[in-house]
């Protein structure tokens, strides 16, 4: 790992954390690159059985920062919408479709892809410093990143289009009282709930989680018919996996489940 971005894991927690404080840890292509390299280990890997994505320094994440890109020649018509393809919604889908879950912990602004980083992550926690900026239209540009996909499924068409047109900062608070955060918490005790979270994750039966948030994250593109077969084909692939027999065996015996996350 590069020094702007920092990756440790231990009690099967795997943590992110963007360390560019100096530019409010905005996005470059090397770093955008490593996390999704991160997150598809962290999905391959047993012994990782969560995931945070926090920062340091007085920004969550800026948004993109440019600068880091491969060099191109001349733009041609279709340039910018494969480098979004390739980029910003590769890392978003990198987090979405990780086979753990992820839990974001932001420390402070989120702006442009760093919000929507933070919002495709499973679990949000904000410190009450935190805010979230919808920063596209402020510069004439359409929301990217995922944010027209993620927004409206957190919070409605509405409030999207509010938090977009007019790309106001959104505090903690406002964010946890429309949906787009789990809980808000002092600064000073961020890094401790979530490691309260992740490690109560981590504990959990692993392959059921990703198995629900699989079937949460599909849900909002099916139909009923789809939705309850997908279901129900869950439940017989996680009931053929060891944590769901641990789980049935406690119920019956009356005692607390040891989940190994197989």
């Amino acid at each position: 790992m590069s020094a702007t971005i920092e990756c440790t894991t231990a009690d099967a927690v795997t943590w992110i954390t963007l360390n560019r404080p100096e530019a409010m840890n905005a996005l470059t292509w090397d770093q955008r690159e490593e996390i999704i390299g991160i997150l598809n280990s962290a999905s391959a890997d047993p012994d990782v059985r969560a995931v945070v994505i926090t920062a340091t320094g007085r920004g969550f994440c800026a948004g993109a920062d440019l600068g880091g890109a491969p060099a191109t020649g001349p733009r041609v018509p279709g340039d910018v919408a494969r480098t979004i393809r390739l980029g910003a919604q590769r890392l978003i889908a990198a987090v979405m479709d990780c086979e753990k879950p992820v839990v974001a912990a932001v420390n402070g602004t989120a702006a442009g892809i760093g919000a929507h980083l933070a919002f495709a992550c499973d679990l949000v926690l904000a410190a009450e410093s935190a805010r979230f900026i919808e920063v596209f239209a402020r510069r004439g540009l359409v929301p990217d990143g995922g944010g027209a996909y993620l927004l409206p499924r957190l919070i409605g068409p509405q409030r999207a289009k509010e938090l977009m047109f007019f790309g106001d900062a959104l505090s903690s608070a406002d964010a946890e009282r429309l949906g787009l955060v789990n809980r808000t918490v002092p600064d000073g005790e961020l890094r401790k709930t979530a490691q309260e979270w992740a490690a109560r994750l981590a504990n959990g039966p692993t392959r059921a989680i990703a198995m629900t948030k699989q079937l949460v994250n599909a849900s909002l593109e099916s139909d009923r018919a789809t939705a309850f077969a997908a279901e129900a084909t869950a439940q017989e692939i996680n009931m053929t996996t060891a944590d769901a027999q641990e789980g049935v065996a406690s119920f019956k015996e009356r005692r607390d489940p040891t989940y190994r996350g197989r």
